[in-house]
């Protein structure tokens, strides 16, 4: 017996198969461990990816355009921060998370800010996230952390100064057909409506009768149609402001006239722009049919625009709204074209927008093309030689040119007859309103 007993004891000792076992038994302990801080690590990553996801949500949409924070922020007249916007930010925070368990929130911070032209959101969390398996080593909780920021830049403030050309040559048909209509109902063969008060039957009511539509007409239906155009694309309720004039009601009281002062209702200046019409005269020849006194009028404008600012809406950008078909008909010893008895017909002096643009006020120019006027002796003589081609564009008029470079870069834009007045000023409004936040 003792002979059988030392020798299963020696069997025993020399059996190794059962060493995978114990060995196994014995890594158990750290694979559990392992496993169970991966599950945990998982958990608390995806946790933490819903908390950043929903910080982000909160950053971003603390400032968009409809935010409490970026309406709040076109009010303000100083930098500083925005208290709506960080109540705004927790609220999109907690409606993000709700329904998600598993987590303590700690900390949440949100801080909104206005500085100069821009809304920027910083929203930041801390989270205990408990465990399971790291527990067991003594580990209860994971701590996750987020942050983001966020940056919207505000709507420029611009104030609009519309400088409307009313005077007698924009009585001209506004299409080709509309000239051939006036020039064969005419015994003078005359193309303009001359809104001539001593003469009760005038070419301004002829063209009237016959349905025909000028050039004034549809400026005015344009400026009422801009005023639109304005209202859908402002951001704010007051971010731009509009100012009307043109050159006056009458032949003998021309000069810079207010329409309508500069003011955030483009409703009003809607109503106000129903009132553009052609300049008046008392009898033909009233000062030597002298009515478009550009040297007058645009120093006039010039003093007429406040100091331009960087587009906040305490100091507003401005800008001039100029449409005109660009000749002069002035007395002017300074001329740039040869007078007859002192009478300066000549294309715009580009010198006197510069004086304008010097101020760091952008100059808008629609210039609405001087047409041919083959049928008028004095167009022939005075007129076609500076206004090469029918009815242009042509790189050979200097109307043209002058009123290309009276324009801001980018800001420039002709109107053949064939083309809607009104289409090309709600195109240049666009163009401002884009180079404003280019420039700014």
């Amino acid at each position: 017996m003792s002979l059988d007993l030392n020798h299963q004891i020696g069997r025993f000792r020399r059996d190794q198969r059962g060493n995978i076992a114990v060995i196994f038994a014995l890594s158990l302990i750290p694979v559990l461990s392992a496993i169970g801080c991966a599950v945990d690590y998982s958990r608390a990553t995806q946790l933490r990816s819903n908390l950043q996801a929903a910080v982000d949500a909160a950053s971003v949409g603390s400032v968009a355009k409809t935010s409490p924070a970026f309406i709040a922020a076109g009010t303000m007249n100083s930098d500083g921060p925005i208290p709506a916007g960080a109540k705004d930010a927790k609220k999109l925070f907690n409606g993000n998370m709700s329904g998600t368990t598993g987590y303590k929130l700690n900390n949440f911070s949100a801080t909104v800010t206005k500085t100069g032209g821009t809304v920027s959101s910083t929203t930041s969390f801390s989270a205990d996230i408990p465990t399971t398996f790291m527990n067991v080593i003594g580990k209860p909780t994971m701590t996750v952390t987020g942050t983001s920021t966020s940056v919207s830049n505000m709507p420029l403030y611009i104030d609009f100064y519309l400088l409307l050309d009313n005077t007698p040559s924009m009585g001209v048909g506004a299409t080709p057909a509309d000239v051939a209509t006036m020039v064969n109902h005419t015994p003078d063969s005359c193309a303009f409506a001359c809104h001539d008060l001593n003469d009760p039957n005038n070419y301004y009511k002829l063209a009237k009768s016959l349905g025909v539509t000028t050039r004034i007409d549809v400026l005015r239906t344009a400026t009422q149609q801009l005023m639109d155009t304005a209202a859908a694309t402002e951001t704010y309720s007051n971010q731009f402001r509009m100012a009307i004039y043109d050159f006056g009601g009458s032949a003998s009281t021309q000069g810079l006239r207010a329409l309508f002062a500069l003011s955030s209702s483009l409703t009003s200046a809607k109503s106000a722009a129903g009132n553009i019409d052609l300049m008046t005269v008392n009898g033909q020849g009233q000062l030597n049919d002298q009515d478009t006194g550009y040297s007058a009028i645009l120093p006039a404008i010039n003093s007429a625009i406040g100091a331009p600012g960087a587009g906040t809406s305490s100091a507003p950008q401005k800008y001039l709204f100029f449409v005109s078909d660009g000749v002069a008909d002035e007395y002017n010893t300074g001329c740039l074209k040869p007078t007859t008895g002192g009478r300066c017909q000549s294309p715009i002096n580009p010198a006197l927008c510069t004086t304008i643009k010097n101020r760091g006020i952008k100059i808008a120019v629609l210039y609405t093309t001087y047409l041919a006027l083959p049928t008028n002796a004095w167009y022939n003589s005075w007129i076609a030689p500076f206004n090469a081609g029918p009815y242009g564009p042509s790189p050979n008029s200097e109307i043209a040119n002058n009123m290309k470079n009276c324009a801001s870069p980018g800001l420039y834009f002709e109107v053949s007859p064939t083309e809607g007045i009104s289409q090309a000023m709600n195109t240049l409004f666009q163009k401002a309103v884009s180079d404003a936040r280019i420039s700014s």
